[in-house]
């Protein structure tokens, strides 16, 4: 039987800062993976607007560029047919064990099918039904709502959630940072920001908890804490690079190591999935990375807003018909509505929302459903007024939507990283960056399977240790 594959699926990481951290000796674990590991940069051959990693990662899983898959927004997974790594991995008998993988959904095949979807999806659930549900929306709820001061939480929620960690896979070095956390928070609610690598230790617990129950042939495991903290931390990391203006606004000492915290919390995880699985091949992915994002600085920097309450927002811009909400990441959001007329309405409504004569929302509609988000970037004056066209009235901005964390700092970049590690496996680095279809069918052949596509690329060269 062939070794068990295991994808790290560790979003937006980036090739130099990982090549300067392991060159400080900060992560050991990734320098134990990349040594014994073909290692290349791929080239994700998109510039914006889609260059965005829900893009990204489903050219990874289907083979196909995104002019051939056309998924362009978060929570678009079901919509399309093609199948994914997993799916052609079922089709040959194979046991899958998919652990977050963003934008995703499965065709189930029963009792080998271990499914949880991205914390930002709708539309897709658990497989099997029952096993994950209650880890997947309690971290769902956190996730899309954590930038609110109040965490959408009840204590029975967190003893329910407790119990359920304790039963899969609760491990002590998590309840420490648990612990640690906690007492950091009582000198300073500042130190929030460190809260998403708990998440992180948390989900890995239950990955490897049915990792090593099921003994998948093929696993997924995914996590984007690093990417959030570059996107809004590279201006404390690197304060340098900013305009020194904005960042006495908006800069947050406290976080001035979020992101090499990020780094080396995975890089334990990293150590703990070479110690649970030695005869396994691991692969590390990052789709895409990250670079400061300097481009809004002469405007005060780059802010993202939420609605406050989204009933609240629609029932202001004069859309009073019922509707399903659905968030995902950063400041964006679905509307599903009865039909096309009913949701064609609210996009009216919606776009008539303004803000000293310019729009606030950017959204479109596909059929019955809407995708939106606040297009405000700049944070608006004190009690500045929100126009509803469609309603007739007028509404402070900051009644209608709140902030996100706080001024981005960080935006995406086409390179990223691709490790192939296998037992026996000394280091090897590709001269020529790999497309992402071409990393896609590399990761096939390494399970097993093959798409039907265009001719595979050449495959990374493995060489036996002497």
């Amino acid at each position: 039987m062939s070794a068990p594959v295991i994808v790290l699926e560790f979003n937006e990481l980036c090739p130099p800062l990982m090549d300067r951290f392991i060159r400080e000796g900060r992560l050991p674990g990734f320098k134990a993976l990349r040594d014994q590991s073909a290692t290349y940069v791929t080239d994700a051959e998109e510039a914006p607007p889609n260059l965005e990693p829900w893009i990204q990662w489903v050219t990874i899983h289907t083979g196909l560029p995104f002019s051939q898959h056309k998924v362009f927004d978060l929570g678009d997974a079901p919509k399309l047919k093609a199948p994914r790594l997993w799916d052609l991995a079922l089709e040959a008998g194979k046991k899958v064990w998919i652990c977050g993988s963003m934008n995703a959904a499965i065709k189930a095949k029963p009792g080998r099918a271990f499914f949880m979807p991205d914390p930002w999806c709708s539309g897709v659930k658990p497989v099997p039904a029952g096993e994950f549900d209650t880890f997947y929306r309690l971290t769902s709820q956190y996730v899309q709502e954590h930038a609110r001061e109040k965490a959408p939480w009840s204590r029975m929620d967190y003893i329910r959630f407790l119990f359920y960690m304790v039963s899969h896979g609760l491990s002590l070095r998590t309840l420490w940072a648990i612990v640690t956390q906690l007492a950091r928070e009582l000198r300073s609610k500042d130190f929030r920001w460190r809260r998403a690598t708990l998440l992180d230790r948390l989900q890995w617990d239950l990955f490897r908890h049915i990792w090593k129950r099921e003994r998948p042939d093929f696993s997924t495991f995914f996590l984007n804490s690093t990417a959030h903290f570059q996107h809004y931390h590279w201006r404390e990391f690197e304060p340098h690079l900013f305009s020194s203006s904005v960042s006495q606004n908006h800069a947050k000492a406290e976080a001035r190591d979020a992101i090499p915290a990020g780094y080396q919390m995975m890089d334990r995880i990293v150590q703990e999935c070479l110690s649970m699985a030695p005869q396994a091949t691991i692969v590390l992915m990052t789709a895409l990375s990250q670079q400061p994002l300097l481009r809004y600085e002469a405007e005060g920097g780059k802010s993202i807003f939420k609605p406050v309450e989204h009933q609240a927002l629609m029932k202001f811009a004069g859309a009073d018909m019922a509707y399903e909400y659905a968030p995902v990441m950063a400041e964006e959001f679905h509307l599903y509505f009865e039909n096309d007329e009913n949701a064609e309405k609210a996009l009216q409504a919606l776009s008539s929302l303004e803000l000293e004569g310019q729009p606030v929302m950017r959204a479109r509609r596909q059929g019955r459903e809407i995708f939106a988000g606040c297009g405000i970037y700049t944070p608006p004056a004190p009690r500045a007024l929100v126009r509803s066209r469609a309603g007739n009235q007028s509404m402070p901005f900051d009644e209608l939507f709140y902030p996100i964390e706080g001024v981005k700092s960080g935006g995406h970049h086409p390179d990223g990283i691709f490790w192939i590690h296998a037992p026996g496996t000394v280091y090897s680095q590709a001269r020529n960056k790999m497309t992402l279809p071409q990393a896609s069918r590399t990761l096939a052949s390494l399970i097993g399977v093959t798409f039907n596509t265009a001719s595979a690329p050449p495959q990374p060269v493995l060489r036996a240790a002497s």
